[in-house]
C-alpha cells in the first residue's frame, strides 16, 4: 500500500505554512518544510547555510560566487563540488526518500513535480490569494509597513516562480500543475485543513490506495 503524501505549493502570505501545519497534525503526520535543508544537509555532508542559500530561488548571491571561483577547479566527484543543480538534485532525492518513508506534508521545493510518478497516492494543491490578502496578512504577522509588505510579496512569489521554472520548466502558478487549487481567502485555514484532508482520503479510495 502506497503513502499518503500532500505537497503544497504556496503563493507568499497566503497562509499555506500554516495550513500545511495544521494539516499535518490534524492527520498525525510527518510535516516537512525547512527541515529538509539540514536533512539533506546532514545525508550529503554539504553545509546547511549553502542549501538555504538556494532555498525556493535561483539567483546566486556573493557566497556562491565565492565558492564557484574557488571550486572550479574540483571535479563534480568530489564532496567539495557545490552547484544549484547538484543542490537541487540533494534535496530532491531526500524528498522522495521522504515520501517512501512515510504518510507526509511537504511545503514547496518543487515536490509536486519530483513526486508526480512517485506511485503513492499524491496530493499536490495551490494555495494562493489576492495580492490585498497577502499583503495584509504580511504586514500583521511582521509588523510592517504596506509598501515593504507589497515588495516582499511580489519578490518572494517572483523568486518561487522562477525556480520552479529553472528546475522543473513548468509554470508556479499553473492549475494543470496541481490538483487542488485553493484560494484562501474565501475559507478559514481549518476548513482549507479539512477540505484538503478529504480530497486525499477521496482520491486515494479512488486509485485504491
Amino acid at each position: 500500500m502506497g503513502n499518503n503524501i500532500i505537497t503544497i505549493a504556496r503563493g507568499y502570505g497566503s497562509g499555506g505554512r500554516s495550513i500545511g501545519q495544521k494539516l499535518a497534525k490534524e492527520m498525525g503526520i510527518a510535516y516537512y518544510d525547512r527541515n529538509i535543508i539540514y536533512l539533506t544537509s546532514d545525508k550529503s555532508g554539504l553545509d546547511p547555510n549553502f542549501f538555504s542559500m538556494h532555498d525556493e530561488n535561483v539567483k546566486p548571491g556573493f557566497f556562491e560566487k565565492l565558492t564557484t571561483f574557488a571550486s572550479k577547479n574540483i571535479p563534480p566527484e568530489s564532496r567539495r563540488f557545490k552547484s544549484r543543480e547538484n543542490v537541487f538534485k540533494y534535496q530532491q532525492q531526500m524528498i522522495r526518500e521522504l515520501a517512501e518513508k512515510s504518510d507526509c506534508v511537504i511545503i514547496g521545493r518543487c515536490a509536486n513535480h519530483t513526486l508526480k510518478d512517485c506511485g503513492h497516492n499524491l496530493l499536490r494543491v495551490f494555495i494562493w490569494a489576492p495580492d490585498e490578502y497577502c499583503v495584509r496578512n504580511v504586514m500583521r504577522k511582521l509588523s510592517i509597513e504596506r509598501a515593504d509588505a507589497e515588495n516582499m510579496v511580489r519578490d518572494i512569489d517572483k523568486h518561487r516562480s522562477e525556480y520552479v521554472k529553472y528546475y522543473t520548466g513548468m509554470e508556479w502558478e499553473s492549475a494543470k500543475n496541481y490538483d487542488l487549487c485553493i484560494n484562501s481567502s474565501d475559507y478559514t485555514n481549518e476548513q482549507i485543513a479539512e477540505l484538503i484532508r478529504k480530497a486525499s482520503k477521496a482520491m486515494g479510495e479512488v486509485r485504491g490506495i
